[in-house]
């Protein structure tokens, strides 16, 4: 009967949400359109998340009981952007309710997996690393070989990662995933290269200031997180095609100049004080007016800021306590692939949110590829350690 009030260890609970993950990470830029893409992920991942909730309440708590400053956070996290609901300026409130529900289901996945599977999330990013790059490879041949377009024109990926500065974060973070499974032998260092190649050539091809960045930022903090020599190693031949790079082709990425970024930084800090501690609530539409541009942005360019707009100075107390508790879960399991494919992720989203990626609520794109997946892995490391004191769930580990 136990197995009976445990959905999520069956086995066609966990096929569904390991599909459902791999479409979420994949299929951003191979579905054939955002429809396609919702669909996808409602059918692999809300859905059997929602089954598998039944009989996981041991999980939760032994969760909460392994690290209960994280779960604090998170929870308190969504708790205060639930109840903004009732002062949003919404037009439709209920959507922000399904948006956290969303969030919610999204997060509970990694854990259920975790448990059962111990090595399905490092598998999920090695085998998406991969889909990435052939995605990368296929933009490539469309922008230079179909297309016809001039070497120093923009790129742009294709599927839901065709903006060029949204595709460069999800293919940075491609690269940062692929620097941690280099395979060994000869012939398989130098395919594995190849890949490397196709997702940094495209992160630099975008010419998005705030992906090389990321990225660049995200490298050469490896020998922090990552022993060894390896991390030298990548850390320093980054730099130095960096600085290269830069002194070739600085016109592509200086031409644009700033654009607007301090006026919306600042005008969107008068709007945070405008209303201080409880913001704008949720879903609340908002326009940055600047004095360049009066026509104003429909977002800050910066996900702090946006978080401080909507939810004011106790939301964005809260989103940085859950951040800051990502990283010291990573920090912790720094030892373990996992554990660092966490780090690499958190160092590149912490820089990439600073210049945009300011939709959190929004339905699955892009911008969840920096904010909750970071989030949804390091509720995975929890899972892991947590796992060890349920015994049931241990077993049923070293059988995978």
């Amino acid at each position: 009967m136990r197995l009976e009030t445990r959905m999520y260890e069956r086995r066609w609970i966990q096929l569904t949400l390991l599909t459902g993950l791999l479409w979420f990470l994949v299929g951003i830029a191979w579905a054939p359109s955002n429809k396609l893409y919702q669909q996808g992920i409602a059918l692999g991942v809300w859905l059997p998340a929602l089954v598998a909730l039944w009989g996981s309440r041991n999980l939760w708590l032994t969760l909460w009981r392994e690290n209960r400053l994280f779960c604090t956070a998170l929870l308190a996290w969504c708790a205060w952007a639930a109840l903004s609901l009732f002062w949003t300026g919404a037009e439709e409130p209920l959507k922000p309710v399904k948006r956290i529900v969303y969030v919610m289901l999204f997060l509970a996945v990694f854990p259920m997996l975790q448990v059962v599977r111990p090595h399905a999330i490092g598998w999920l990013l090695r085998v998406s690393t991969i889909g990435l790059a052939l995605a990368a490879l296929w933009s490539l041949y469309l922008h230079f070989y179909s297309h016809v377009r001039p070497f120093g024109e923009r790129l742009g990926g294709i599927g839901e990662a065709a903006h060029p500065i949204l595709g460069g974060y999800v293919m940075a973070l491609a690269a940062v995933w692929g620097l941690q499974f280099i395979p060994r032998g000869l012939l398989a260092r130098a395919v594995w290269a190849l890949v490397l190649l196709m997702l940094f050539g495209f992160v630099v091809l975008t010419q998005s200031r705030g992906a090389c960045l990321a990225l660049l930022f995200s490298v050469l903090s490896m020998p922090i997180w990552s022993s060894g020599r390896r991390a030298w190693l990548i850390a320093g031949g980054v730099a130095g095609a960096a600085s290269i790079g830069f002194l070739l082709f600085n016109s592509w990425f200086m031409q644009r100049g700033v654009s607007y970024r301090p006026e919306i930084f600042v005008e969107s800090v008068k709007m945070i004080f405008q209303h201080p501690w409880q913001g704008l609530g949720v879903g609340t539409d908002y326009r940055v007016v600047t004095v360049s541009y009066p026509a104003g942005f429909d977002h800050s360019h910066n996900l702090l800021t946006h978080v401080g707009i909507e939810l004011g100075l106790v939301g964005l107390l809260l989103w940085l306590a859950v951040w800051l508790c990502t990283l010291l879960v990573g920090w912790r399991e720094r030892a373990t692939l996992e554990g660092r494919l966490l780090l690499g992720s958190v160092m590149l989203a912490s820089v990439a949110v600073q210049t945009d990626a300011a939709s959190i609520w929004g339905t699955p794109r892009a911008e969840w590829f920096l904010t909750w997946l970071p989030v949804g892995l390091a509720l995975a490391l929890v899972a892991r350690a947590a796992s060890v004191k349920m015994p049931a769930c241990a077993e049923m580990a070293s059988r995978r």
